[in-house]
């Protein structure tokens, strides 16, 4: 699903390369690395160093306008437009695939503890694991 093109929030200084790389976001239906965000904004002819797409991406996540997700490997960061939706993803190990999960598995529970005199604001779920194909070229 595309949107329509997002403008800087107020504060957030206004660069060719900070519009590319919110450009690459919007059109993305799925967390991506910065290097792989940063080939992506090559494509578009927009020539940025991935140092530079590290710091726009720190700059937007703490600025809620992109959300963070880090791999298990302690290495590994996929970023993503605050869509302001809620979403969950199974990230294969094996080839990085990132799979959007249906529904909450969390729905009750935010209940049950709502009606423990606590109010959820949100949560984060990401599920590890392999692909089909990955898992069996691990057999």
């Amino acid at each position: 699903m595309k949107e329509q093109r997002r403008e800087l929030p107020r504060g957030i200084k206004k660069t060719r390369q900070r519009e590319c790389v919110l450009s690459v976001l919007e059109n993305s239906d799925y967390p991506m690395s910065a290097v792989d965000i940063c080939g992506s904004a090559q494509k578009e002819d927009c020539r940025l160093w991935l140092s530079t797409v590290y710091r726009i991406l720190e700059l937007f996540v703490k600025e809620d306008l992109a959300l963070k997700t880090t791999m298990p490997d302690g290495g590994t960061a996929l970023y993503e437009l605050n869509r302001f939706r809620h979403r969950h993803y199974a990230v294969c190990l094996g080839c990085r695939r990132v799979l959007e999960m249906e529904g909450c598995p969390l729905e009750g529970f935010a209940t049950e503890l709502s009606e423990r005199d606590f109010r959820v604001t949100g949560h984060r779920i990401e599920m590890y694991g392999y692909c089909k194909e990955c898992d069996l070229k691990r057999q």
